[in-house]
This record gives C-alpha cells, structure tokens and sequence, in this order.
C-alpha cells in the first residue's frame, strides 16, 4: 500500500543545543531508517508551511504571533521554559511541522493516499493553546483535527497518543468538545503530570496510565481492553496518531519496556479501525522517542505496518 512521508530539511535546524534530547540527530536517525529499500515505495514529499490560518483554529493570534515571532540569531537560544527553547530555524521548523500535519489530512481526505506519516520536529502534544512546554510549540495533531473539520467537513476527528508522556496539550484542546476524541497511554507517574484516568473531558478523553517497569503485554492489553473499544464507539472519520516512541525499553526519559513489535501491534490495530470507520485515513505524527537506534526502529516498524495494513 502506499504511503505518504512528509519531511523538510527545515525540521533539522530547529536546535535547542547540545545536549537537549529533543535533538536534530533524532530526525536524522528516522529518515535514515525510511531510506533503507524496504521504504522505496514511500511516497515522498516536502512539508509546506502551516498558514496562520489554520494555526488559529487551535491557537489564539497573540501565541501564534509571539512563536512565529521569535527568531535568534546565529547561536543564540531563546528559553520558553526549562525545556523548550528556540533557536534562528525553529519557528521555520515548527511551522513545517504543523504544516506536514495539515497537508497529511488533505492528502488522506482528497483520496491521494490512506495513510501519512510525518516525520518532522519539532513534536507537538505538549503545546497547549496558550502554553509552548515539553519541547512543542504548535499543537500538531490538534491543528491537523480542526483542518479536517475545517477543511473538508469532518465531523468527528480522534488523536490516539502512545508517545510514554501523555498529550496534555492535545487533551487541553479537545476536552470541551465532543467532535473530538483523545486516547492516550502513558507512564504514570511521569512528565508532564497530567492524564490520571479521571480526566474524561466531556465523556471524550480516554486516559490508560502504566506504571514505571510496565512492559509490551501491559501496553497491549491498555490498548485492546481499554483505549481501542473507546476508539471503536467513537467511529471517527479520521484517525490522527501521536506517535512517539519513548515507550520504548532503550529509552532515557522514561522508564517502561515497550518494544518494535508492540508498537507494529498497534499500529496495524488502528489501521484496521481507520478501514473500518474511516475509508483507511490515518494520519501519523512523530513525537517523542530520545534513544536514537530504538527511535529508528521504533520508526520503521510503525512505517512498515502501515504500509502493510
């Protein structure tokens, strides 16, 4: 089946400095990992800019304005937070990001293609409406729901999130409307400190938490028991994936023992939803994953499920 990856040189300069984990070489190791010959029949293609339009469906104007505004020179860094910081390409980058996002979607919505997947940073399920944390600046996935609803008249859009942090930003955007559906897995307790399993926004928000130590058969089974019978009832018409792989056992961020072979199982699980629900559209977005070898296996098992599903 064909696949559609957008990237852009441009992701690689947004550099948050030496030592941050949220680094450029984590888009080099996946794009190296999709040029093995497997990948040959992936459709590739440039990640354009997000317009400001389509930012504001998501964020207010004086956010987009204050990121799209920050531009360091040369070495130079602007701290946001103790973790997220920008430098001279990151407002580019981030652009690209949510634009590979809203591009995905028409991609999947005009019938080019089924399935997308952008590798493109920075990540954004930590960015809130009003808040840039957790190395995010625009809430991509979010962006990429209200395109599809914008766009071409979607009514119900899901963001299912795997990444091992949960997605407070995609939860803060979604919990008060009930188009929208949010599922996410995630270490708990752990960063960024929200996604308790009590928080269920308007009967639209599905929390499954894992403890420190938990591994694949525990990630599967929140998953099958919990989190894709909610994604099921839900029957959306689109599926957007928050695809971080810092579940992962290598990875140095957090702590459970996710594997490949647990992230391929879920992956085809939700391919499966999306033929059922939603004529095959999905889109997948990267996000975290900070272990560079597990992350470009991590990648390539999710793209080689997609394309097979």
């Amino acid at each position: 089946m064909s696949v559609l990856l957008f990237t852009h040189l441009a992701c690689l300069r947004h550099d948050p400095g030496e030592g941050h984990p949220e680094c450029p070489d984590r888009l080099r190791a996946v794009l190296r990992a999709l040029d093995a010959g497997e990948f040959t029949e992936l459709i590739r293609a440039e990640a354009p800019l997000a317009t400001v339009e389509q930012l504001l469906r998501v964020h207010p104007a004086g956010y987009v304005d204050a990121i799209i505004g920050i531009r360091p020179e040369g070495e130079e860094r602007v701290a946001l937070d103790g973790d997220t910081l920008m430098s001279a390409g990151s407002a580019e980058a981030a652009l690209r990001a949510a634009g590979a996002a809203v591009a995905a979607v028409d991609a999947v919505c005009s019938g080019e293609v089924r399935r997308v997947f952008c590798a493109t940073r920075p990540p954004g399920h930590h960015a809130e409406p009003n808040r840039p944390m957790g190395f995010c600046l625009f809430a991509n996935a979010a962006v990429a729901a209200r395109h599809a609803q914008a766009a071409h008249g979607l009514t119900r859009v899901a963001v299912v999130d795997f990444d091992v942090h949960h997605g407070n930003g995609t939860q803060a955007c979604f919990e008060a409307e009930a188009t929208l559906f949010f599922a996410s897995s995630h270490q708990w307790p752990c960063y960024p400190g929200t996604g308790d399993v009590q928080e269920t926004g308007v009967g639209n928000i599905f929390n499954a938490t894992l403890p420190p130590g938990a591994d694949g058969a525990a990630f599967r089974a929140a998953w099958q028991d919990t989190l894709l019978p909610a994604l099921d009832s839900f029957a959306p018409d689109l599926i957007v994936v928050s695809a971080g792989f810092d579940a992962h056992a290598s990875d140095p961020l957090a702590q459970l023992r996710v594997r490949e072979a647990d992230f391929a199982w879920l992956t085809e699980k939700l391919c499966a939803l999306a033929d059922l629900h939603c004529g095959g559209r999905l889109v997948s977005l990267l996000e975290g994953g900070y272990d560079l070898e597990a992350l470009a296996l991590s990648t390539a098992a999710h793209v080689r499920a997609l394309m097979r599903a």
